[in-house]
């Protein structure tokens, strides 16, 4: 047993997933062995605060406020980034990559903006750069994109990757809780980001929504080009509306490509998805991401999508491929790239789909009509249409639903219902998924 070699980790950022990757490392250190034939051990970890309590035992000589030490250690063969956040992670990163080590991440802000020069720095060296942590906690996505399915094209991917928001949604559906009550239960459980915009306006999950668009298409998108909306604006009264009109309202990141132009749309919305949907009825915590593949067809894929053990589970499952390709065990397949003109995002006037609409007008005789009008104006025609008086004011809300429209013509209609006399609020506007496709 003295002759298995040991590989020894370093551990950048000890909060919860770095404490749960130190922890199962350490509990399930026979298992490597049998697997790996190494030792795969954690020796070192970098905090901010060294005396700050912590649920994971581990030796006060193991623990350093300097991250730069661990990369810079001779004796640490492989690096877990843990600590978030971009700038400093970056620096770390190639850091770690200059000196021949290769880098596990769960910091899906930092591959997102910087995911193009990271790849290419960490082939360049010779080393790997695996993140399979950042994309949907214990759903093996990433994997399976460049792995399972890599005989695949994929016209459609979309799922919910942000299970504080599925959580929030759940909790209001099933219960008639207000958002603000269901917000106040998530902080309390630790469900929330310290910047809760990450989770309540969408941007997490479209950090993940790029990650995944590159892994398919091999285009990195722009965040600042993509329709990016959050959850805030959805209203108990949305979430029984939509129920009766056959729908559950999800957080979706929707990735398209339409294969006759090679065009691409991505975004992350809150959407309408029909209750006869796998991803309409995960729920909870949950994460699920459905991918349609030219070979496979339709694949569905749930789980916890945060927490201690789904995503540092995730973290060990890539330190485990790193050390397989240390050894010579495997290789991992080349991340595709396309050049821009290859494939471009597609035009608003592109992206087609039907539309829910929700509006709180003066609660009087052509109010309707009015709305009506003004949006066939910009060729939005009216598929359902209820009105419900909004209490005991003169007010009524108005909920719509549109045939199918393209979102040029939605966004023009919009603006000019904002303008419309007798709308006494801003529009609340949530798109309707269709699983066809929708880029024409």
């Amino acid at each position: 047993m003295n002759d298995i070699p040991t590989i020894r980790v370093g551990i950048l950022g000890f909060g919860t997933v770095g404490q749960g990757t130190w922890k199962h490392l350490q509990e399930n250190s026979s298992f490597w062995e049998k697997i790996l034939a190494v030792r795969l051990v954690p020796v070192r970890a970098s905090v901010r605060n060294l005396n700050k309590e912590r649920k994971v035992l581990i030796p006060m000589e193991s623990l350093t406020t300097d991250s730069n030490a661990i990369v810079d250690d001779p004796d640490i063969d492989v690096i877990c980034e843990l600590i978030g956040g971009i700038e400093e992670a970056k620096k770390l990163t190639l850091r770690a990559f200059s000196h021949g080590k290769s880098v596990v991440t769960a910091n899906k802000a930092l591959i997102c903006e910087h995911g193009e020069e990271l790849f290419n720095a960490a082939e360049k060296a010779g080393v790997h750069y695996a993140f399979e942590a950042s994309v949907a906690g214990g759903i093996p996505i990433i994997k399976v994109l460049r792995e399972s399915l890599v005989a695949n094209e994929f016209p459609l991917i979309y799922g919910i990757l942000n299970g504080t928001s599925n959580y929030i949604l759940t909790r209001m559906e099933n219960q008639g809780v207000g958002f603000e009550e269901v917000l106040k239960d998530a902080r309390r459980l630790g469900y929330v980001e310290a910047d809760e915009a990450l989770d309540l306006e969408g941007f997490d999950a479209a950090h993940k929504a790029v990650i995944l668009a590159y892994l398919a298409h091999g285009l990195w998108v722009d965040l600042k080009s993509i329709t990016v909306e959050g959850i805030s604006k959805i209203s108990n009264e949305d979430l029984e509306a939509a129920f009766a009109l056959g729908y559950k309202i999800k957080l979706i990141g929707v990735i398209r490509r339409n294969f006759a132009n090679n065009h691409i749309s991505v975004g992350v919305y809150p959407a309408l998805v029909p209750v006869a949907e796998i991803i309409a009825r995960t729920d909870g915590v949950y994460n699920g991401i459905s991918l349609t593949g030219s070979v496979v067809g339709t694949v569905v894929l749930t789980g916890r999508g945060a927490g201690q053990d789904p995503t540092s589970g995730s973290v060990i499952s890539d330190l485990v491929d790193v050390v397989k390709g240390i050894r010579g065990m495997n290789s991992y397949s080349k991340l595709i790239h396309v050049a821009p003109e290859e494939c471009k995002l597609a035009q608003a006037i592109e992206i087609c789909g039907c539309y829910y609409l929700r509006l709180s007008v003066v609660d009087k005789p052509g109010q309707l009509a009015k709305v009506a009008e003004c949006l066939a104006e910009h060729e939005v025609s009216l598929a359902t249409v209820s009105q419900s008086p909004k209490g005991a004011s003169a007010s009524a809300n108005i909920i719509l639903t549109t045939h199918e429209t393209n979102e040029h013509s939605i966004a023009q209609a919009m603006k000019s219902l904002e303008q419309l006399g007798g709308v006494k609020e801003p529009p609340v506007l949530f798109r309707i998924f269709d699983p066809g496709p929708a880029s024409r």
